[in-house]
């Protein structure tokens, strides 16, 4: 196996409540590690990633299950058409591991650290046209501040975005992080590049318009009592996860002021995890990257 290491690996699986051939898809295959989990337990899998790379290395990783395992190079907003595409529908769980691998960080060529010198990039797909480099050196400044600021949630987002256009053009990961340092300063534990590479790579691949498409879908694909597991990394895609759990578990989403329900709405889901699930002290001290990792997870009525 890839010595990337899966997130709350054991919660996933218990959630899930994998059964003998049930059917199982992984939106975020990766390497394969929450796939192989579900596999062992006699589930089957039709793993998606829009990352060729990934869908790659899970192929070599997974090859020993057989045909119990289908892989897709797809991005998971298009999860109806992929299990229709795989004959792999209803299905018995969904599983979304949200946000950025420890593989593509690794891989400088991908441009998504800020430590280690590398191209403007940062797409989940290498294919893609859309890249951090367009961003960061043909928008506007007001348009660059409210990507930093709504998608990284970063308060210095004005004064960073005008450093930026005023040090164009920026060529690689390194230079664009030094020109955030400078701007942002050094508190705490945390790099002052974190959240405007957060955000910018977002912004590159649509990530919380994919994310809000694909939820709506997992309710059409799933059978009654399938669960639906979301590992998320921010608090955005956090927030997202859970708005859309609750609106799905209400029988009315009327606004309070109307005296009689005109919505017609109808719950889909029972929500399973009523706070968060966070990895383990010994998970975080084991692999340090699965710290800021939130779990929640829903049945299908």
């Amino acid at each position: 196996m890839s010595s990337h290491i899966p997130v709350l690996l054991n919660e996933v699986t218990d959630a899930l409540q994998v059964k003998p051939d049930g059917r199982y898809v992984d939106c975020t295959v990766g390497a394969g590690g929450h796939s192989a989990a579900i596999l062992e337990r006699g589930g089957r899998i039709l793993g998606i990633d829009i990352d060729p790379l990934a869908i790659e290395i899970a192929q070599k990783n997974l090859s020993s299950y057989g045909d119990r395992v289908k892989l897709i190079n797809k991005s998971f907003e298009n999860v109806g058409a992929a299990c229709s595409e795989a004959d792999f529908s209803p299905v018995d769980g969904v599983l979304f591991d949200l946000g950025l691998s420890s593989m593509q960080i690794a891989d400088t060529e991908r441009g998504f650290s800020f430590r280690n010198e590398g191209p403007l990039r940062m797409s989940f797909d290498p294919a893609a046209e859309l890249t951090a480099e367009t961003i960061v050196n043909d928008y506007p400044e007001d348009e660059l501040a409210r990507i930093i600021r709504n998608y990284g949630e970063e308060s210095r987002s004005r004064a960073i975005a005008r450093a930026i256009v005023s040090n164009r053009p920026i060529c690689t990961t390194t230079q664009l992080s030094a020109i955030i340092s400078k701007v942002v300063g050094q508190h705490g534990r945390i790099h002052p590049a974190t959240k405007t590479f957060q955000a910018i790579r977002i912004a590159v691949n649509r990530e919380l318009e994919r994310i809000k498409s694909a939820l709506k879908q997992v309710v059409d694909i799933l059978i009654s009592g399938g669960r639906l597991v979301v590992i998320s990394f921010h608090s955005l895609e956090d927030r997202l996860v859970k708005d859309f759990m609750k609106i799905e578990s209400m029988n009315c989403i009327c606004p309070p002021r109307v005296p009689v329900c005109v919505c017609n709405h109808h719950a889909n889901l029972n929500l399973i995890t009523k706070r968060v699930v966070t990895p383990s002290g010994a998970e975080i001290e084991a692999n340090p990257l699965s710290r800021s990792a939130k779990m929640r997870v829903a049945e299908r009525i």
